[in-house]
């Protein structure tokens, strides 16, 4: 058996926050926390949602070298290109189960 915890705020049945979904809307944008019943029984909570704190861009407290914006030495740049990378082989093709009979 499930045991439920005595829900804070006000409690409204399923029928009912269909009929007044606009307003409790409202209300749990204004802080009011709704709990949503079925069969008098808590099923979900209507909250509102929390603002999203700023993070700052960047974790580290250091200073690049301007060296760091230069363009890539061409040996280098193909690297990350794949260039060096052997490719591949392709997979051999199965026949489909009609051709196997």
């Amino acid at each position: 058996m499930v045991s439920y915890q005595r829900p804070m705020g006000r409690t409204v049945n399923v029928a009912e926050a269909k009929a007044q979904l606009s307003r409790l809307l409202v209300a749990a944008h204004a802080g009011e926390e709704i709990v949503l019943a079925k069969n008098g029984r808590p099923y979900a909570r209507l909250v509102p949602i929390e603002p999203v704190k700023r993070r700052p861009l960047g974790f580290l407290r250091m200073k690049l070298p301007d060296s760091f914006f230069e363009p890539l030495p061409e040996d280098e740049l193909a690297a990350f290109e794949g260039a060096f990378c052997t490719p591949l082989a392709p997979r051999p093709r199965q026949r489909s189960r009609r051709a196997r009979r």
